[in-house]
């Protein structure tokens, strides 16, 4: 007899295919924040990051995306691997997405033409994404991000752990936060594959 805590937990795709697109391949640097997402340190010195975390961290955050009109989410990505993948969410689920540079003051300068006043944000990476997460903590929007074994994520209300430096992993992790976004609100209609969101070389 199987008692519940030893049901099988049920995966969005086959651990497999998380492993193949090496989400889960953390740096050498290990921060206190992300500590509890870490499963295991590689001989090498890289940590591993945890993929059933990653697994559960994407179908939250797909459901409290959901709850958004798709216009008032803004999903940030300076990291050149991450742009792609932000954009093609953006232009999926109806958000909208600013790649490459941020220009200071985006979220919290009404002066400026390019003011915008998300009620969420989506970063590719706190450390690179650091003047997006900062503007939107100082006008109280929550940020979701994609964070690595070396990130720190004081500033970061729901923390997704994932290698967010490599093109693979960040089409696959994009692609799935569309998918899981879209299905919350009941549309399973999603004829996108991971290749649809993986940045070129």
């Amino acid at each position: 007899m199987i008692r519940d805590s030893e049901e099988v937990y049920e995966y969005l795709i086959s651990p497999d295919e998380y492993l193949a697109a090496g989400v889960h391949i953390g740096t050498q640097v290990k921060t206190g924040d992300m500590r509890k997402f870490i499963y295991k340190v590689r001989p090498d010195g890289l940590y591993v990051l945890d993929i059933r975390q990653l697994d559960e961290r994407i179908k939250l955050a797909g459901k409290f995306l959901a709850m958004f009109e798709p216009d008032k989410i803004l999903v940030v990505s300076a990291r050149q691997y991450g742009q792609k993948p932000a954009k093609m969410l953006a232009k999926i689920t109806g958000a909208k997405s600013i790649v490459g540079r941020f220009i200071p003051g985006i979220l919290t300068n009404p002066a400026l033409a390019d003011y915008q006043e998300p009620e969420v944000v989506i970063v590719t990476d706190p450390a690179i994404d650091t003047q997006a997460v900062q503007e939107a903590t100082d006008v109280g929007i929550p940020v979701i991000a994609l964070c690595d074994s070396n990130n720190l994520a004081s500033n970061v209300d729901l923390v997704i752990p994932a290698n967010n430096k490599g093109r693979k992993a960040l089409a696959l992790v994009y692609w799935l936060l569309t998918r899981e976004t879209l299905r919350a609100k009941g549309i399973m209609d999603f004829p996108y594959t991971i290749d649809d969101f993986e940045a070129e070389l």
